[in-house]
């Protein structure tokens, strides 16, 4: 038997927001740990994973193993029948070949409960190899996602240079080209506008906007992101789920074809 239960569905809502775009269907592992989803996104350039830890959960059990194949757009419109508020209670027996979906309204005494069949996905696991990354910079991730909507309207792929000075955001297209910088904040009166940044080496890597965009679909889930790169690795950026676990994308840098 497994059962999970959160007070409120909005932050269920907000994952699968986030990433509903990227997956048309992923396989959730439950364990006694947590709920784990791993998956590459439709076109195999970038990967999604969500880990959301079993304590962080008002109630949770999960007897056994159990993976989870599900179509994330169902499971959307699944959601969108819930308000913000309603605890949100997600069951499956061992072996089914169905999940339910319970959703509870605190104001009045309704309840509401959906079931979906089950999908068997051929999805392996890969192996993320822990880095020490020679940049990690934290900024708030509303800045962020305004930057990356900026700079894609002006081309396509964005240049993320990371130096002691500060992070460089640039792009250039047949309109011209456009440069964000941002230095390292020195005030940490609110910890969520703070820009920090952690730097081995300098870096200088190309990334495609459109996924950028993408992943910035997680920006209602946290105040802060956080980006971490190095050479030749692919860049991750986290988004912390709070008292939940944390939403990681990982995107492979452009290889630039005209390098002089």
């Amino acid at each position: 038997m497994f059962e999970a239960r959160l007070l409120n569905s909005y932050t269920f809502k907000k994952v699968l927001d986030a990433i509903k775009d990227l997956l048309n269907e992923a396989s959730f592992d439950c364990s006694e740990s947590g709920i784990q989803l791993q998956a590459m996104d439709n076109s195999h350039v970038s990967l999604v994973s969500l880990n959301l830890r079993s304590d962080g959960f008002d109630k949770y059990r999960c007897d056994r193993n159990l993976t989870m194949g599900m179509n994330l757009g169902s499971m959307s419109k699944i959601f969108k029948c819930s308000s913000n508020e309603d605890t949100v209670t997600i069951k499956a027996q061992d072996d089914a070949d169905t999940v339910t979906f319970m959703f509870e309204a605190k104001k009045q005494d309704k309840i509401s409960d959906y079931e979906m069949k089950l999908m068997n996905l051929d999805q392996e696991h890969l192996g993320i190899p822990e880095t020490d990354f020679s940049c990690v910079i934290k900024m708030p991730s509303g800045e962020f996602a305004r930057i990356c909507r900026d700079l894609s309207q002006f081309g396509e792929s964005i240049v993320i240079s990371c130096t002691k000075e500060g992070v460089r955001f640039s792009t250039s297209g047949d309109i011209g080209s456009a440069n964000v910088k941002l230095a390292q904040t020195s005030n940490f009166d609110k910890e969520e506008e703070a820009v920090t940044i952690d730097m081995q080496e300098p870096v200088t890597l190309t990334f495609a906007c459109q996924y950028l965009n993408s992943f910035t679909k997680a920006t209602p889930l946290t105040n802060q992101v956080q980006l971490s790169m190095s050479d030749n690795v692919p860049l991750v950026v986290e988004y912390q789920i709070p008292e939940l676990g944390h939403l990681r994308y990982y995107l492979a840098p452009k290889i630039e074809d005209d390098e002089n």
